[in-house]
Parts: structure tokens; sequence; C-alpha cells
């Protein structure tokens, strides 16, 4: 197996994309853990390892310790890795993904391969080899904002926790803008991400860029600059109005941004929002998502009238079939271009969820080929007994055996 990376580390988001959180382990507003397989280890292994800490459904972790960790987990499975190296195109053979050309420093060359998952992001594998994709918000196309995640250090954290009364803390940047000293790119915080074993640091998702086509690389670059700009002038706008901020300085402005959504490859099941909310069981069942919709505003700051913050207790299956593209065979899909609609990938598009489609992609490509049949067509029997043996949950009754015995809790 190999894994072709385009940066110079594992992890994605979490790791390049400087999102100092993975999110959520637990049924929606409770305790219940509804997530288990790669992702939970993962989570466990960040606290054990001492860079981390599970909370509120969530691991808030340091990012330099998880690169490593990811490298070290690769070694331990046999996976080689191939970093600073970009997909150009499918090589496509009698309707089936026969392996891709990709670009490095070494020049350009094929890499020929029974199986190819795409886990891209913006389904550049699965969209080269003409498989049917949608983007954006139906209508229009346009997608979800962009924001580049950045740590400021040098805060008091406990004077912060106290001071504010709120989380999104709106009333604070109301009164920046109001003051003049905040431009109105954003109206409330999207994230401060906080662990002990860096007490004095604080990860934060704050930036908004609109209107990004996130297949563009002009549109990377100018979003990139543009983000960057509105890092540096939320920093001066925390130090005059957040207490426990007075002091804090730009630690790291990470690799990429963070990327909400672009190509979506359409499968066998396209999940729909309806699924979500209604709780559809699906035969094909390969784990659960609770995520609320979150659809962060489209055109202007702040979150868009589509969010969808559901009752306390919500999850939803996940279905085998959004990982399969139509069209084309040997070629599955994990992440946030899975085959779901615009506002239903507000949920399915955070990190836990796309290691878990990384898991069942992972596992499903494996057993199509032992099994002699295309991943389209292979029966969901022995793919769902593969992650139950590596401890994913996948239907109710396996939820309930893992909270009898989870030692997990939520603050």
């Amino acid at each position: 197996m190999l894994i072709v990376e385009q940066f110079n580390c594992l992890g994605g988001v979490a790791t390049a994309g400087g999102h100092a959180q993975m999110t959520i382990f637990n049924a929606w507003g409770d305790s219940t853990r509804v997530v288990g397989g790669i992702p939970y280890e993962i989570a466990q292994r960040i606290e054990r390892e001492g860079f981390g800490q599970l909370r509120g459904g969530a691991v808030f972790f340091e990012i330099e310790p998880l690169k490593f960790l990811y490298e070290r987990m690769a070694r331990e499975l046999g996976v080689e890795t191939l970093y600073h190296t970009f997909f150009c195109e499918a090589l496509v053979e009698n309707g089936a993904v026969a392996g891709v050309a990709v670009q490095n420093k070494s020049g350009r060359r094929i890499l020929r391969a029974k199986r190819v998952v795409d886990c891209t992001g913006d389904g550049d594998v699965g969209a080269s080899a003409g498989a049917p994709v949608e983007i954006g918000r139906p209508g229009d196309g346009r997608c979800q904002p962009v924001t580049l995640m950045f740590t400021i250090g040098g805060v008091n954290w406990d004077c912060v926790s106290r001071w504010r009364k709120d989380y999104k803390m709106k009333e604070v940047w109301a009164r920046a803008q109001r003051n003049g000293d905040m431009e109105p790119f954003q109206d409330q915080v999207m994230g401060f991400w906080w662990t002990p074993t860096r007490p004095d640091q604080v990860g934060v998702n704050f930036t908004h860029v609109i209107g990004v086509d996130a297949t563009r690389a002009e549109d990377l670059t100018w979003a990139t600059i543009e983000a960057r700009r509105q890092a540096f002038h939320s920093l001066d706008v925390f130090r005059k109005y957040v207490p426990g901020m007075e002091r804090a300085y730009m630690v790291s402005i990470p690799h990429t941004l963070g990327l909400r959504e672009s190509r979506r490859l359409m499968g066998e099941v396209v999940l729909t929002e309806q699924d979500m909310l209604a709780r559809r069981e699906w035969p094909d069942t390969i784990g659960y998502g609770s995520f609320f919709i979150d659809i962060h505003n489209l055109d202007g700051p702040g979150m868009a009238e589509s969010t969808v913050r559901p009752e306390p207790g919500f999850r939803y299956q996940i279905p085998y079939r959004i990982l399969v593209p139509r069209g084309v065979e040997n070629l599955l899909c994990a992440g946030r271009c899975v085959s779901v609609t615009h506002v239903a990938l507000g949920s399915i598009r955070v990190m836990v969820q796309c290691m878990l489609s990384g898991q069942a992609a992972g596992a499903a490509a494996a057993l199509s080929l032992r099994e002699g049949v295309s991943p389209r067509n292979l029966p969901v029997q022995p793919l769902q007994a593969a992650l139950r043996a590596g401890q994913a949950l996948l239907s109710e009754e396996d939820i309930a055996r893992a909270n009898s015995r989870s030692a997990f809790s939520v603050a």
C-alpha cells in the first residue's frame, strides 16, 4: 500500500492544516460514544502519549507530535508514503482506474494500482476518471468559505475562560467592528482549541474567505494571502479586546487552507440531510456520524440559515455505497468528497467521519482484491466483519456494547 501525499506529513487538515481538534466521537450533545476503530485508536494514543486531551467528545492535541505519531503508525502497518507529490491524472483502462499519473521533484510518472482510494478532498481522481461530480450549493455551485487556521501563544487561558460569557463571543466582535478596530469578515468564533499540554497556546478558527473555488490554484493563492492578512488582523483585535490575550503572539500559520467544500463524487447512494435527521438505517453501514449540520455562511460572515443543530443523542449511519463513485471501476473515495448532498456535507466532512470512511475504503479495497470482485460488487458482510474486528461501531448494538465498558467521558 502506498499513500501519495502533497505535503510533508500525514494527517491532512489536522496537521498540515493546523486544525488541532478532532471531533466528534460521541453522539451530538451527549456522552454516548458512537465512533471506534482507527479514529478512536488515534485519539487514545494521543492522550496516552501525553500530547493531547480527550474531552467533550473531541480530542485536542499538539500538531507536531501528531505528525510523528502518524508516521509511526504507518510503519507499524507496513504502509509506504510518498511526500511532496501531486496527483495529475487518472489512468483509465476499459472503464476502470488502473493507476495515476503524479508529479514531484523526480518528474512525472505513472503509479499503477489495482485499487485507488481518492482521499484528495476535492475528488481529483474521481473527476479525472470521469465519475459524475457535484460542486457546492445547488443553483449556483457556490461552496462554503475557506479558513486558514493559526496558533497563538502567550495566552492566559484561565483568564480568557473566566471572562468570556459565550463560546462565539459575538458581542465582542460586534463591538470591535463598531469601534472601527475590526473588519466585518467574521462575526463569531468558530473554534478556540486548547490543550493543557501547551497551556499558553490556543488554536484559532476565525478567518473567513468566501467565493473560493478550491479546484483552482489561482483561487487558493489569493484566498491564502487574504486569510493570512485576516489572521494577523485578528491577532490585533484579540490583544485589544480579550482579557488574557494582551500579550498574544503568532506561533504558526499552517501550510494549507482549511477547505470545507468542493467536488463531491456521486456514488451508488447519495446520503442526504433528510436521511441523517431521520436516522435512517442502512444495510451496508460502515459507522456513524453525529456532528451537527455545520454550514458556514457562503455569502458573508458567520453561519448559514441551512445550519441544523439537532437534538441531543443525534447520530446517523453511513452507508458504504457513498464511497463507490458511479461510472468507473476499481475506485473508492473517502473524506469530504464522498457522495452526499451539499447540506449533508456540513456534517460528514469533519475529521472523525473522514477517518472513519478512510478506514472503510481501505478495508474494502483490500477485501475486494481478496474476493476477486470490484469494490462496487463487494459483499457487505465481510467488510462489516473486518471493520468490527478493528473495533468500529456499525450498529446500535455495537454502540451499546462499547459504552458499557468505555472509559470515554464528556467534560
